[in-house]
């Protein structure tokens, strides 16, 4: 089963960029998207930006594992 979490684009240089994944942040590889731009959403798997998603459907991803987490479903230590 593979797991692709929701980040917010903080920062770019070069391939990579600082993605805020709920209050953590992480350097991620967005090689696959050569357009994305700061302030974007994208959803990352295993580091590596996949795809570019709306805020909207970036927030609703975030809410249910909000609530996975809150429910001791998922720790946020093991997808982040």
């Amino acid at each position: 089963m593979c797991l692709a979490i929701p980040g917010k684009i903080l920062s770019l240089e070069e391939h990579f960029a600082m993605a805020d994944f709920a209050g953590t942040q992480k350097k991620i590889v967005v090689a696959l998207l050569p357009k994305i731009q700061i302030g974007e959403y994208v959803i990352v798997h295993a580091g590596y930006a996949i795809e570019k998603i709306s805020h909207e459907a970036a927030q609703d991803s975030l809410t249910a594992w909000k609530e996975m987490i809150s429910e001791g479903l998922v720790a946020k230590e093991d997808y982040v």
